[in-house]
């Protein structure tokens, strides 16, 4: 119990510390024009209350990750906390403010147009597909999902086939219209249900009197995986997700001003971590250990996890209720991801978003693969979105470091950060059975050879330019 006390408390000091430091380290000034007020449009660039913006952004980004993500990453012991903590505090926080600001100096641009700015064209032309890609993957398994856990709640009556239709239909309507029709409107309510849902399962850990374990190093996984870097693949939205620096630049298209990103941005992310913790704590706890939730995990995906806990520590209204929370998620991110997509593209053809027609030429051949794709098993799927999620999050952080370190600002809370995640990213895809499948006496130190290289080439590359410009201004 202390370990997850005190882990709460970091998190939370985290926000109110380190999150005012990097507020200040960006340069956020409340008197810099917003495009929420100039280029307001009535459709994707629309002022709203913060409060409203960052419960927004935080069901944007809280969809299944910080929920299924912790519960498989509990498989490992409670050394999931510290990198839920520290990644949480110092990657993932990050990453996403800075994907809201930069969008917001850069008039509500998507996360290609950030990138191609900061780190080339090449990158430009790659993230343009690789987020569009991510996108599709999110809202697919953001579909099946909820889909599966509403079908165990209509045994015998609706399929997951035909929830799948049911999302599908929900998701056209609010990738299409106004955001502040549907999501601005129906979001603050699902955020106060997210809120409850998870403030009630930590609540039934400690009144019933289950045991959260105490904090270890060692590896608790029963199947014996490595921790390094498969936990920090699969503990995705908990701790860091490139998934968020695709919905950060809708929020930026809708804030008043930029001393309120600290709270939207940075703010909707420490809670996010706060969620992926309990549900981390949760499964340990409720299951006697990590080998007891091996096996139900063994047995059926994530879903039955939620299903089993919710029931057993609310009973059945209460865990019903708590069910219904946990659906929300994913429904309230797999919309955006869509909305996105939609955005992103409409982007690279220059299509003008505000013609209701146009919207629909872009969404209906996006929702035509994501069903198709809803298709495949979960497991599969998850997997590529859980590497494609943290190597977006590595390039939106090398994005971020240069725009620091160009503008002479303190470029190391972005590049640390995207150093180690780089490191992640490369070591699992030479690792993993879906990438190159290599040994980790091959993998490990590619991956750490590759981020050195990385991390010398920014210098050396940013430096080079810092000194041709101070050259050019002595002149």
């Amino acid at each position: 119990m202390i370990t997850f006390i005190l882990a709460v408390v970091v998190l939370i000091v985290g926000y109110i510390i380190y999150g005012a430091f990097v507020d200040r380290v960006f340069g956020a000034d409340e008197n810099n024009p917003t495009p929420a007020c100039t280029m307001n449009d009535g459709v994707d660039y629309v002022p709203m209350d913060w409060k409203k913006n960052f419960l927004i952004q935080l069901l944007n980004i809280a969809g299944l990750g910080p929920i299924f993500g912790a519960i498989a990453g509990a498989l490992w012991g409670p050394v999931a906390f510290i990198w839920i903590v520290i990644g949480g505090i110092f990657a993932g926080a990050v990453h996403d403010y800075l994907a809201g600001m930069l969008s917001m100096r850069n008039n509500g641009a998507s996360v290609p147009t950030i990138v191609g700015k900061y780190l080339g064209s090449g990158m430009k032309k790659f993230v343009n597909f690789f987020s569009v890609l991510l996108l599709i993957l999110v809202g697919t398994v953001f579909m099946t999902g909820p889909a599966g856990l509403l079908e165990s709640l209509t045994p015998g009556f609706l399929t997951k086939n035909v929830w799948l239709g049911i999302i599908l239909v929900y998701y056209i309507v609010a990738t299409i219209v106004p955001i502040d029709k549907v999501i601005g409107r129906v979001y603050p309510v699902f955020g106060g249900l997210l809120i409850l849902m998870a403030v009630g399962i930590i609540g039934g850990i400690f009144v019933k009197g289950y045991s959260i374990p105490e904090l270890t190093l060692s590896n608790m996984h029963p199947g014996g995986l490595p921790i390094w870097p498969l936990m920090f693949i699969t503990i995705a939205c908990g701790a860091i997700s490139g998934f968020h620096c695709t919905q950060s630049p809708m929020m930026a298209r809708c804030t008043k001003n930029e001393k309120l990103g600290r709270r939207i941005f940075y703010g909707a992310m420490i809670v996010e971590s706060l969620i992926a913790l309990i549900w981390a704590a949760a499964a340990m706890a409720f299951f006697n250990g990590t080998e007891g939730l091996y096996q139900v995990l063994q047995n059926g995906n994530p879903a039955l996890v939620v299903h089993k806990v919710s029931i057993g520590l609310l009973g059945a209204v209460g865990g019903t209720l708590a069910v219904l929370g946990v659906i929300v998620l994913p429904i309230t991110s797999g919309d955006t991801s869509f909305r996105s997509a939609r955005l992103t593209i409409a982007e690279v053809f220059n299509s003008s978003q505000k013609e209701f027609t146009n919207r629909l030429k872009i969404a209906i051949p996006l929702f035509t693969v994501g069903f198709i794709l809803s298709q495949m098993d979960f497991s599969i799927l998850w997997r590529y979105f859980s590497w494609s999620n943290q190597t977006l999050a590595m390039i939106m952080l090398w994005a971020g470091a240069v725009y620091l370190r160009n503008n002479a600002r303190l470029h190391w809370v972005a590049t640390v950060p995207a150093t180690f995640m780089t490191a992640v990213s490369i070591t699992y895809i030479f690792q993993a059975p879906e990438g190159f499948g290599l040994d980790t006496a091959i993998s490990y130190p590619v991956g750490i050879v590759a981020a050195i290289i990385t991390l010398g080439y920014f210098l050396f590359k940013t430096g080079s330019k810092a000194k041709v410009e101070a050259k050019m201004q002595e002149m």
